[in-house]
């Protein structure tokens, strides 16, 4: 399947933004990549920010083992809530609990790593990089359980972009791509299919199966229904 045109469109903004940016490079890779966090979070230019969210997915693809765990200790101190400014905003909505307090109590108490979660999505290829650091956050979360405020803000921003009316239904048959032929044949588990042959008979004009895939993730099936 080819990329959506959207994601070429993220690519050349990223390209044109990344000239707009100065970039924080040093031999310190966590350093750098926090850094670069922290600029993305105070950005406000589309085209900057897209080239900043590109560098923070790349220098974190870049992270070893124990730099990622740092990574994510960073979110987790770093990047929650202001308690300073939700208490005086509480104080706001005690002394006057209408519409535009609540709203503000609402925005006071979310977390900025969400924040840098959504601009970290602007990159080009974002949503999967974001499925794979929630991926490899899991493993982290049964020794690290403090982590696991940071995986709650991931699995509500994934829940949201994952939404089923996100997802777009195809109909796979044997002229589907092969890479996503494969994933149906490992993939399936109720009734496993034994090698091409027998996919091939699965797939013939008296049967019919579909695909859910998502916008952001070309090629990559989500839900496969026979």
């Amino acid at each position: 399947m080819r990329a959506p045109i959207f994601q070429q469109v993220l690519d050349s903004i990223a390209d044109a933004g990344r000239d707009l940016v100065n970039l924080r490079r040093g031999p310190d890779a966590l350093k750098t990549i926090i850094a670069l966090c922290d600029d993305l979070l105070s950005q406000k230019g589309e085209a900057s920010g897209t080239a900043l969210a590109r560098e923070v997915v790349s220098g974190y693809k870049a992270l070893n083992g124990k730099s990622v765990l740092q990574f994510f200790n960073y979110m987790a101190s770093d990047l929650g809530v202001d308690t300073e400014i939700v208490d005086m905003k509480i104080q706001h909505y005690l002394q006057d609990s209408n519409e535009e307090n609540r709203m503000q109590l609402a925005i006071a108490l979310e977390p900025r790593r969400r924040e840098l979660i959504r601009r970290m999505n602007m990159a080009p290829g974002g949503t999967a990089a974001l499925v794979e650091m929630r991926k490899r956050l899991l493993t982290l979360t049964r020794e690290h359980p403090h982590l696991k405020v940071v995986d709650e803000d991931f699995k509500h921003l994934l829940e949201a972009w994952f939404n089923r009316g996100f997802l777009v239904l195809e109909l796979v048959d044997w002229n589907t791509p092969a890479a996503v032929l494969e994933k149906l044949i490992a993939y399936e588990s109720v009734h496993e299919i034994q090698g091409w042959d027998d996919l091939r008979r699965r797939l013939d004009y008296d049967r019919r199966c579909f695909a859910f895939f998502h916008p952001a993730l070309p090629g990559e099936p989500l839900i496969f229904v026979e």
